[in-house]
């Protein structure tokens, strides 16, 4: 056995789960060390669709402006059915709304988050693998196998798994990962076209069978360059993988799969069945045949140990929801983690993540699986403004969780909702508008306060908190320019139009907590101290209250 060593918290994976969680750890303080077996980042260009509530989280962790310099915008999807055009489908979102869709090819949003989380002097162990790991009461002992062939015992408080779809640290856990896998097999490959497709947008051509069943598909996703797109389309049988399929180690079949890569003459042959206008292929960067299985844990940790992402839950790639929900597993684990590290969270705390990510991955596995077998997208029952919001991970909410207050009745972002953005936010200083997101960025627990009089409470959420909850006052449209906000401590901005008395259906005096990972914990109106302090005492611990 090789030496030993101690870290607090010990990620495995740096996919763009693995990396939000190590950033966000570090980014409050929290010692953390992120391994991965490959010796490094692959080059390809696999989860692309970046969702806007991703880009909001970006936005809250401080990184969204690389993303922005890096991304394509996706404007919607032209669809061909049988070679006749469908109606076009544009992603439209409300104007609070502060991003919009983008994409991106993995590889880059790996890059970008690996160089965020080396702001705080930690990066990638690369070829280092997790061997087995076992917990007690007090932490977890992994063992690790190292690029010089030697193995390390790491004592750790906490272990995050965030290894994918043939996860260790959920195998070690014994979870359970109930699900099936498709037929199907597709290729995937990273090529130019030379069409002139509208710009931002995405293709998806079917073939419809006599009964009206899909029998051949071609989905083109923009990517950034000059007609560059990366395709995917069912594989023909020589290049079938469903022999290696069925010998898979641990009969989980899901993602890129051995076997011949697509060359570019396999691409051109479906382009030429089913491109609405003709096209030549060419410039292939990378190319894979992949599969889809879907399976989701019967819960996301025990103990000590948790997972994230793909490791939690795995489903077909429609809509871009797998990468997406999984970058918020790793956020709403890593705040609560941090807390616990500090010694400052309740004990319901951590508990709470599983009760409140599982659900999301349930709804997400089964509305994918369901577009997936149907015609895309477009089965759904939902309205299309309700679908394009679901689709933009904006509905994704926590109503109900034992950390958060009951919802109650009434207009507006309820408990556990997403705190929306909203703009038209000035002082006296800062005479250009900001927006919400600026007052929230890489802040933790905020506490907002609209209306005037209500400094009280700012004293009992530094109190209840042991000051971990910081304080910001929203002063109503009608509030005279000059009038006296309170006490000067407190940092208060003008509702100069309205715009956040209406997105958040506020009319009279509310409090609301905003949560690290941008939702609100609670919705106080008329606020007392005693509500607050009763609502933080179901996140912190009682010693984080002096």
């Amino acid at each position: 056995m090789g030496h030993s060593s101690t870290t607090d918290v010990l990620v495995v994976g740096a996919g763009p789960i693995g990396l939000t969680a190590a950033a966000e750890l570090r980014r409050r303080g929290v010692s953390c060390r992120i391994v991965d077996r490959l010796p490094a980042p692959l080059p390809f260009a696999k989860a692309v669709g970046i969702q806007p509530r991703t880009l909001e989280i970006w936005d809250r962790m401080g990184t969204v402006r690389a993303v922005l310099d890096a991304a394509v915008p996706m404007r919607g999807q032209i669809t061909y059915v049988n070679g006749a055009e469908q109606p076009r489908i544009d992603l439209v979102l409300p104007p609070e709304v502060p991003y919009r869709f983008a994409a991106l090819p993995q590889y880059e949003t790996e890059r970008i988050l690996g160089e965020h989380l080396g702001r705080w002097g930690t990066a990638v162990e690369r070829g280092t693998e997790l061997v087995s790991f076992s917990q007690d009461a007090d932490g977890v002992t992994s063992r690790l196998h190292t690029p010089s062939g030697a193995e390390e015992e790491l004592r750790t408080r906490y272990l995050v798994g965030c290894d994918g779809a043939h996860s260790i640290v959920r195998k070690g856990l014994g979870l359970s990962f109930e699900g099936g896998a498709f037929p199907e097999e597709y290729m995937l490959a990273d090529v130019e076209a030379d069409w002139d497709l509208p710009y931002g947008y995405s293709l998806r051509a079917m073939h419809l069978d006599g009964a009206g069943a899909v029998d051949d598909v071609l989905v083109c996703i923009p990517l950034p360059g000059r007609g560059r797109y990366r395709m995917s389309m069912k594989v023909p049988p020589e290049l079938s993988t469903a022999q290696q399929a069925a010998a898979a180690a641990d009969g989980v079949v899901h993602g890129l799969q051995g076997g011949r890569a697509p060359q570019l003459a396999d691409i051109q042959t479906v382009l030429d069945r089913l491109s609405p206008t003709p096209t030549t292929a060419s410039n292939i960067r990378w190319s894979s045949v992949f599969r889809i299985s879907h399976r989701i844990v019967d819960r996301y940790g025990h103990g000590r140990v948790f997972i994230a992402g793909d490791a939690a839950h795995i489903h077909p790639p429609t809509g871009a929801q797998g990468m997406n929900t999984g970058i918020q597993d790793a956020w709403n684990l890593a705040w609560k983690l941090a807390l616990a590290v500090e010694g400052a969270a309740h004990p319901g705390l951590l508990p709470s993540y599983d009760a409140e990510r599982r659900p999301v991955g349930e709804e997400v596995v089964g509305r994918t699986v369901r577009h997936a077998s149907a015609q895309g997208v477009q089965s759904d029952p939902e309205d299309a403004d309700t679908l394009m919001l679901r689709e933009a991970q904006l509905l994704v909410g926590y109503r109900g969780s034992p950390v958060v207050d009951p919802p109650g009745e009434g207009p507006g972002p309820r408990p556990g909702d997403r705190a929306p953005d909203c703009g038209g936010l000035t002082s006296p200083i800062a005479v250009a508008p900001l927006r919400l997101a600026d007052l929230l960025r890489e802040r933790e627990h905020v506490l907002l306060l609209y209306g005037t009089g209500l400094d009280e409470l700012a004293r009992t959420a530094r109190e209840s908190s042991g000051g971990r909850v910081g304080t910001c006052v929203v002063l109503p449209a009608d509030t005279p320019p000059d009038a006296p906000a309170g006490p000067a401590v407190l940092p208060a901005y003008h509702d100069t139009g309205g715009e956040f008395a209406r997105v958040y259906a506020a009319e009279q005096p509310t409090a609301f907590l905003v949560r690290p990972d941008g939702h609100l914990g609670a919705r106080l109106s008329p606020p007392t101290p005693h509500q607050l302090a009763a609502h933080l005492a179901t996140v912190f611990a009682p010693t984080a209250r002096h």
